[in-house]
């Protein structure tokens, strides 16, 4: 009975806290459980935030996906802080290593950028392009749909690509696995599976609880006028 009452509470509880972040209609409250209960080491913000961002942008001329990564810089490099998930069935598909940016930090990524030769990670909202063969092997060119945050990603050249320094075995002599020059760089064994879910067209979203960008995304701060106006700019 105890046992009941608990996860009545539970419940109960955790309908409030989504009932508040869906309120604007920006997503669905049932998809945000189920993701949640299939991956509860995620934080929560971060899940609220991809969901809220990506339905942000649909309302307001995005296509919609069928996967979606979220990228947790709030975990250290040593985490599986890449997670992604199946949204037609409303499961996670693959939870794995993920390198951010050299000048973003050590093992904890701490700074993110936008400019060019910055060699740190972004933040926010991106769509994913056209996958390629590159410098490292088979690669996933994306657009980062965030002014200010990650629109120079293309620019930037920051793709999805594996790395041989995405490799656990690395945090024992340096305490983190190798860092990239910005990329989203992923472990050699996984790539291609990444990268096939991810091509053409479905959402990624790196988080953090940087306050300039939470206050400032368009997303996240669902602003129809200036969304908009920035999928415009790019094929959804």
């Amino acid at each position: 009975m105890l046992t009941f009452l608990r996860r009545l509470l539970v419940t109960a509880a955790a309908l409030a806290v989504t009932s508040q972040v869906f309120a604007a209609g920006t997503s669905s409250p049932v998809l945000y459980t189920s993701l949640a209960h299939a991956a509860p080491e995620l934080n929560p913000q971060a899940l609220k935030g991809a969901l809220n961002a990506m339905q942000c942008a649909i309302n307001n001329g995005a296509k919609q996906s069928r996967h979606l990564a979220i990228i947790d810089y709030s975990q250290p490099s040593t985490a599986r802080r890449l997670w992604i998930f199946d949204l037609n069935r409303k499961k996670l598909v693959l939870r794995d290593l993920v390198a951010h940016g050299s000048n973003s930090g050590e093992n904890f990524a701490t700074q993110f950028s936008n400019r060019e030769g910055s060699y740190q990670s972004s933040l926010g909202l991106f769509r994913t392009q056209e996958s390629y063969l590159g410098t490292h092997g088979y690669s996933l060119r994306m657009d980062g749909l965030e002014p200010g945050f990650n629109d120079m990603a293309r620019d930037r050249a920051i793709v999805i690509h594996a790395a041989s320094y995405v490799n656990p075995l690395w945090s024992k002599r340096q305490g983190r696995i190798g860092r990239s020059q910005g990329c989203p760089a992923v472990r050699p064994q996984v790539a291609k599976q990444v990268i096939d879910k991810l091509k053409d067209g479905q959402f990624m979203f790196s988080w953090y609880p940087d306050q300039r960008w939470l206050k400032s995304s368009p997303y996240l701060n669902c602003q129809p006028q200036q969304v908009a106006s920035i999928l415009s700019t790019h094929a959804s």
